[in-house]
């Protein structure tokens, strides 16, 4: 279920966990309507350990201003190898499509940002942005092995004691742009023959693991940019909403309606999923009633009750012996 199984061992790319993105959460800062919260949690089997994650990669929130889905500004995170069970992180903010393409373009925001390998987060703060990453309990909640069994729900939360590795920034609205209304998607770009490859994506909840239906839509899908889901995915995408039961229009119109896979979102808003998506947002039961048409019960489950009140919200990681 959502993005916790996509992408791993479909390409050279995507083998490593720590460059696979589980979920993208986009919401208004609680408390102060002038701030945007972005988080990405990579790496579904995150240990308690300084290895999480990759620093050969690039870490990417992409934001489209103006609807077109092409990225206009870039917030790119970058890690330092671990020296002495110490990690930092620097954040590139790149403004302007032609910034936003060039992986070597934009102005560093944040610099030696600890990483955090205990419970205690470690925050980063200057110029407006505030900046969290390490080892959290993942908030995510499902049941998939109900899901997979014909949706005959256990009561279990698989990810109840499951961790991730989290990447959180706090950011002025306006680093967003002038139009509140705004899409977002991150992507993971992972060394591959000499260069930097996008090697996973995500945007709104369960796309890629309930959509595709082979290895290669998924390799194509996590290696493309949001701007070309249209044209080779709608009519695969019309075509599960028809396997589904819905009648050839509609499948068509709901079909339209998720692609391109941005999380779109009003920043004047503090609505929950389909604006943005909150880290208690109840995503799976909503994206279930679409696919159905209301047709399967809810599997009873509720958000995790250990995120936290004040930033970087996602709960601390779970202790496994």
């Amino acid at each position: 279920m959502a993005h916790h199984v996509s992408g791993l061992g479909i390409s050279p790319t995507s083998m490593d966990p720590r460059s696979h993105i589980t979920d993208l959460y986009v919401f208004q800062k609680p408390g102060d309507v002038s701030k945007t919260i972005l988080a990405v949690d990579v790496n579904p089997t995150s240990p308690i350990t300084d290895d999480a994650v990759d620093h050969e990669s690039v870490y990417e929130l992409g934001v489209d201003t103006d609807g077109d889905a092409v990225t206009d500004i870039a917030f790119r995170v970058r890690f330092s190898p671990v020296r002495d069970n110490g990690q930092t992180a620097s954040v590139q903010l790149a403004t302007g499509r032609d910034a936003a393409a060039d992986l070597d373009a934009g102005d560093t925001i944040l610099a030696d940002a600890p990483v955090t390998f205990g419970s205690e987060p470690q925050v980063t703060a200057d110029g407006g942005f505030r900046f969290f990453a390490g080892l959290r309990s993942d908030p995510f909640f499902a049941d998939p092995v109900g899901a997979t069994d014909k949706f005959q729900w256990t009561g279990k939360d698989f990810f109840a004691d499951k961790n991730v590795f989290g990447i959180v920034l706090e950011v002025p609205n306006s680093a967003l742009g002038p139009n509140p209304r705004v899409g977002v998607w991150a992507r993971v770009l992972v060394p591959h023959d000499g260069r930097l490859v996008q090697g996973d994506r995500a945007g709104r909840p369960g796309i890629d693991n309930n959509f595709n239906q082979d290895d290669d839509d998924k390799r194509v899908w996590n290696q493309q940019e949001p701007s070309h889901d249209r044209e080779r995915f709608l009519g695969k995408f019309t075509h599960v909403f028809e396997h589904a039961g819905h009648p050839a229009d509609r499948a068509a119109a709901l079909a339209e309606s998720l692609l391109p896979d941005l999380l779109t979102y009003d920043y004047t808003s503090g609505e929950g999923f389909p604006n943005g998506r909150n880290l208690t947002d109840d995503v799976i039961n909503m994206g279930i009633a679409q696919l159905s048409g209301g047709a399967v019960p809810h599997d009873g489950l509720r958000p995790h009750t250990d995120l936290l009140a004040d930033f970087p919200y996602l709960g601390n990681p779970h202790q496994h012996g």
